[in-house]
């Protein structure tokens, strides 16, 4: 049943995959889509239908590193037009410490954080705005995010190109070891997802309380 449903996602191909990668890859820091559906994601499934010969490794590569910076130069925008309007958005002021943090990030890290934002689905999300929101010069903020852009989508989508190689291989062996490698990987990512969650649930809780005692 796994291997039939990974099956038909891997079946998919042409333009289909390369505007599905490049929208939501997009819109991670654009409309804050990563709180919902972590760009990564899109990417790796771009890099496993490529290593099927779907659709072309290096466009693939292409498209989401162009959508991952134009998203996070819309997201610059927006948070320097709203200014702080930005953090009355609801997925913001549902994560005020995480906010908080991020800023504080950037305060120490400067354009810098914009490249290492890329490394978790939280600060992709946020950072641009908040660079955007807090008048970092754009040519600094577009050097730093095109850098993050080429090494977060060529890294995620060869990642993906390669699991999907190792995939290819363990299904030529046997159908039921494939079930389980691909029920191997995806409770690792929802258990990745699911610690990262109660890590920010964590910090949100202790902040709280730190507040209350000051209060």
């Amino acid at each position: 049943m796994v291997t039939s449903i990974a099956n038909e996602i891997l079946s998919l191909h042409g333009p289909l995959v390369y505007g599905l990668v490049a929208a939501l890859a997009f819109g991670e820091a654009a409309v804050l889509l990563g709180f919902v559906l972590p760009g990564e994601t899109a990417v790796i499934l771009g890099g496993v239908i490529a290593s099927q010969g779907n659709v072309n490794i290096v466009v693939m590569i292409v498209v989401a590193t162009v959508a991952a910076i134009a998203g996070d130069s819309v997201g610059y925008e927006v948070g320097r037009l709203l200014g702080p309007r930005l953090l009355a958005v609801r997925p913001l002021r549902r994560r005020h410490a995480g906010v908080e943090k991020a800023r504080d990030f950037i305060r120490r890290w400067g354009a810098w954080a914009v490249v290492l934002g890329r490394l978790t689905a939280f600060l992709r999300a946020v950072v641009p705005g908040l660079a955007g929101m807090g008048g970092m010069h754009y040519p600094r903020f577009l050097m730093a995010n095109a850098l993050g852009g080429v090494l977060w989508a060529t890294g995620f989508t060869l990642l993906g190109y390669f699991l999907g190689s190792t995939y290819k291989r363990v299904l030529s062996v046997s159908s039921w070891a494939a079930a389980g490698f691909v029920a191997v990987v995806v409770v690792v990512l929802v258990g990745l997802r699911i610690r990262a969650r109660v890590r920010e649930r964590r910090t949100e809780t202790e902040t709280g309380s730190e507040d209350e005692l000051l209060d």
